[in-house]
């Protein structure tokens, strides 16, 4: 009787879980008809797309009812899980395509753990191929989206390029170990609370992540005890394996390789890329390192930019009019979705390239309400201005904020054409073992268009005011030389538009680098306590701007020791691993009169 019982059991546990299966499968080859606003959708919210490892990938496909012959696809992949996705792929659907919106495995209805970054490039690929053999496909698929998502787009052609994939629309694009969670080399705080949001479960913790306070209570905390940095989960009290284990790969190695596009696999990406970003756009570092790295690679790579005055959200849509002070020009408002979508047209369907394309570079010139146009980065300045850092004081003053900076002078020292005194230079200390408040060394700003300039405890250089107007087209680069008394630093350098006003124009965001990874991102090379170091710029974000007459150019160079970043004490160490009982002396930097800035120019 109990072995009779016991085969009923398992039976009826197989019949229900074969009943199940029959469901969810008609639930996946049924699609459900909603209609909205006069337009009937064909909708499939609840796909699973088995993988060849076992896993499955959740996506949702809408199709415009009326459409009935076999249609291009555009996939919007994320582990942003929303559940208001389904607009998305419906928003697809009403440009006449085939909408889907698929997720990072482990995310939404996917049974599996949720590991960002590392399968991507596979089932990216894989997801692709599903489209490609479903009976609505014409095998023709183009990709889009931001940060993440415009990750998940390199990540697909990484290994190679599906036959059906024709374009990917990458915008912001995120590029792990390059971009994030550290920028040339130095690890950003803000990357730690971005795990628990995307992997506490299956479609976002927006409880905890957007709890500013607690992050910001935590950045204080971790700042005034000197803690190491791969124990902030400690001091958290909630776990972050994640967090901790990109740690353990600060420099380019295998394990960041491995999830990007890297070098040689560059050559074989053949199909045509439109990228989106902007000069005040975190993700732009990602989407030049691509651009850069593509066009190396492959010299017959057809990769287009769009950049203009924008930020990480407003370049992946439609920009804000007006961002941190500062009124966009009216040429910079173009709706970014549509152009997008011009652009599948173009690529997809064989309609005209849209308007704005009208090179390879479009680069919208604040303050000249005009957009450039240039075949390659290259070629968006047709001069170079090369500026020494004097520690020679210039004639003009200015009102600091947050620290006068300059030995607590308000006042610039001077960017002069020719070096005044390659041995000269001017000394900056920082004490490590000091945490209070309100004496971290800040550069920075908060409005593009402002009164004041964040200095810190670095110094600023200003150029003699232009007689004419230019362009300043670009990124800036040069070489920066420098003494310490120790085997690393971390260090920033701004630059600034002063108008004869005297107000301040912040060009682009901060350049941020780590001393050691300049020379070799791959390898840490430390440098020789006391010995005079040559630190030429890893990716600088580029800029467009009018400058006008009467102007000068500003610079600000500081090292860096904030609550917001890992702090490089300087002993060699893992700096994850470093506390503030390594501080031990205060550093101590010298900026040589031989380091220069190189900024490119366009002139009438």
């Amino acid at each position: 009787m109990k072995n009779l019982i016991s085969t009923s059991f398992l039976i009826a546990i197989t019949l229900l879980a074969f009943l199940s299966a029959c469901k969810q499968k008609e639930r996946i080859q049924t699609p459900r008809r909603v209609t909205e606003n006069s337009t009937t959708y064909l909708i499939q919210d609840s796909v699973l797309i088995p993988m060849k490892d076992g896993a499955k990938i959740h996506a949702i496909v809408v199709r415009n009812a009326k459409i009935e012959e076999p249609t291009p696809a555009v996939l919007f992949h994320t582990i942003y899980a929303r559940k208001n996705d389904l607009e998305k792929a419906k928003m697809a659907a009403d440009h006449g395509y085939v909408g889907v919106v698929s997720y990072t495995r482990g995310k939404g209805l996917s049974p599996d753990s949720i590991v960002p970054y590392k399968h991507e490039a596979s089932d990216n690929y894989e997801v692709i191929d599903w489209i490609s053999k479903q009976d609505w496909s014409n095998q023709k698929v183009g990709m889009y989206g931001g940060s993440y998502v415009g990750y998940t787009q390199w990540a697909s052609v990484k290994h190679k390029v599906h036959p059906a994939l024709k374009t990917i629309v990458p915008s912001v694009s995120a590029a792990p170990g390059i971009a994030e969670p550290m920028e040339n080399g130095v690890f950003m705080n803000f990357h730690y609370p971005w795990h628990h949001y995307v992997s506490n479960n299956k479609y976002l913790d927006t409880t905890l992540y957007f709890n500013g306070q607690r992050w910001q209570n935590l950045n204080m905390e971790w700042y005034e005890k000197g803690v190491a940095y791969n124990a902030m989960d400690s001091l958290d009290g909630l776990p972050n394996p994640q967090f901790n284990e990109r740690l353990l790969h600060p420099t380019i190695d295998a394990y960041w390789q491995s999830m990007i596009p890297y070098k040689a696999d560059f050559a074989h990406i053949n199909i045509p890329v439109l990228a989106t970003t902007g000069y005040y756009d975190g993700g732009q570092i990602g989407t030049q390192y691509y651009l850069r790295e593509h066009t190396k690679y492959n010299t017959n790579a057809e990769h287009y930019l769009v950049i203009g005055p924008y930020t990480h959200f407003g370049a992946q849509a439609k920009p804000d009019t007006h961002i941190f002070g500062y009124d966009i020009d009216p040429v910079a408002q173009i709706d970014i979705t549509e152009l997008i979508f011009d652009w599948f047209d173009y690529i997809l369907k064989g309609k005209p390239k849209p308007d704005l394309l009208q090179d390879k570079i479009n680069y919208q010139v604040m303050g000249a309400n005009t957009w450039g146009h240039a075949p390659s980065l290259e070629h968006m300045a047709g001069d170079t201005l090369v500026y020494y850092l004097s520690n020679q004081r210039s004639e003009v003053a200015f009102a600091s904020l947050f620290g006068t900076g300059n030995n607590g002078k308000d006042i610039h020292y001077s960017l002069s054409e020719e070096p005044v005194d390659h041995n000269g230079f001017l000394e900056q200390t920082i004490d490590f073992s000091d945490r209070s408040n309100l004496t971290w060394n800040s550069s920075g700003w908060r409005n593009i268009f402002a009164d004041s300039l964040m200095v810190g405890n670095g110094f600023s250089f200003a150029t003699e005011p232009f007689d004419s107007d230019f362009e300043l087209n670009g990124s800036f680069g040069g070489e920066i030389s420098v003494a310490i008394n120790k085997k690393d630093f971390d260090y920033n350098v701004l630059l600034f538009e002063q108008t004869p006003e005297g107000k301040f124009f912040a060009l682009a965001l901060p350049y941020v680098g780590r001393a050691s990874y300049v020379l070799d991102r791959e390898n840490r090379q430390l440098l020789t306590p006391n010995k005079k170091t040559k630190l030429p710029f890893g990716i600088v974000r580029m800029t467009s701007k009018k400058i006008s007459k009467g102007s000068r150019l500003v610079v600000v160079v500081n090292g860096i020791k904030a609550p917001f970043t890992e702090i490089n004490y300087g002993t060699g160490k893992n700096v994850s691993e470093e506390t503030i009982k390594d501080a031990e002396e205060p550093l101590v930097i010298k900026w040589f009169g031989e380091s220069y800035l190189e900024i490119p120019v366009k002139r009438d």
